[in-house]
């Protein structure tokens, strides 16, 4: 998942093992989201499945262990180094969300996913149109983004008013993404052809409570995490 036209040069590079490194088994990203969009992709036997924003491979790598076949990309030619790596079984290049997916035809995915990667683009409805265009007719996009409720708790202002924040990680990773309110969310995944089949606020499962009391009781309470999205192609012709 690293930073795409957000922060313009791909910032994650230079902290690609610090990255891997924390989401391998950090809550928010081994017991939280990972979980809820695997669930929410279903059995993905024997189908291909995009991982678009592939970041160090996580994700990919427990699709392949479910019997998936994997192609995914990522901005960060260190993030897609290792996803090969970890992966070995498919095929990671180099690209930027939102660009034209040349080496995919249209309609020859059969399972999207896009995990935390979308916010840093500026133009989502591009990226969605294009993830529209390679997906096969019954398939579906699984979509995980920051809470946009939780965003505004977090840094105020305007709900409504769609913003590009940058902040500075404990690791000292520099990361820019963009806030928006649900609305607009929902409003893009349209405008680029899809329909919201499930709109999930994912809580941990109950067994993560002793791993981490403090950020089970507040994802169990408050939208300060994640949400999660299954899209599904509009019917007719939208590209």
């Amino acid at each position: 998942m690293a930073c795409e036209q957000a922060g313009g040069q791909p910032e994650y590079d230079a902290f690609a093992e610090v990255f891997l490194a924390h989401a391998t088994d950090s809550f928010y990203n081994a017991h939280y989201d990972r979980p809820a969009c695997l669930e929410l992709l279903g059995d993905v036997t024997g189908k291909l499945v995009l991982d678009a924003g592939c970041g160090p491979g996580l994700y990919a790598a427990e699709l392949v262990a479910r019997g998936a076949r994997v192609t995914g990309f990522d901005l960060s030619p260190r993030m897609v180094q290792l996803s090969r790596e970890r992966v070995s079984e498919g095929d990671f290049r180099v690209h930027a969300l939102g660009d034209p997916i040349s080496w995919l035809a249209d309609g020859t995915v059969d399972l999207e996913l896009c995990a935390l990667a979308l916010e840093h683009v500026q133009d989502r409805v591009a990226a969605l149109r294009e993830l529209r265009r390679v997906l096969a007719p019954g398939g579906a996009l699984v979509l995980s983004v920051q809470h946009p409720v939780g965003n505004w708790l977090r840094h105020g202002g305007n709900y409504f008013e769609p913003r590009l924040i940058r902040e500075t990680w404990n690791s000292g990773l520099q990361v820019s993404y963009w806030i928006v309110p649900l609305e607009t969310l929902c409003e893009e995944a349209h405008q680029a052809g899809f329909v919201i089949e499930r709109l999930w606020e994912p809580r941990p499962a109950a067994a993560t409570a002793r791993l981490s009391p403090s950020h089970y009781e507040k994802l169990t309470r408050e939208p300060t995490g994640f949400l999660a999205l299954r899209l599904r192609p509009a019917p007719g012709d939208w590209r």
